[in-house]
């Protein structure tokens, strides 16, 4: 039996002249929340392109969610495998 999902990841810009802040949210299936947060700050010598920073922040937010989910997911996997392990 083939089940789809799919997940909506939520990402929102906290910007001033040099710095841009990201929040991301993902809500799982499961009724997880998992939160993460990048930054980048802008050089002086760089032209003020918000666009740039927000990639950064962005980016750097959506890699601190994937290493959460990696470990959630990694946690999961084992716990499955001591009930398996328990249980037979």
């Amino acid at each position: 039996m083939q089940h789809v999902a799919g997940w909506h990841v939520e990402v929102e810009f906290d910007e001033d002249e040099r710095h841009v802040r990201a929040a991301a949210l993902l809500r799982l299936r499961d009724g997880t929340e998992v939160r993460a947060r990048g930054k980048a700050a802008r050089h002086p010598d760089d032209p003020g392109e918000a666009r740039v920073g927000e990639e950064l922040a962005g980016a750097r937010a959506l890699v601190d969610l994937a290493e959460q989910l990696a470990a959630k997911g990694g946690h999961e996997a084992a716990d499955l495998r001591a009930e398996t392990a328990t249980a037979g």
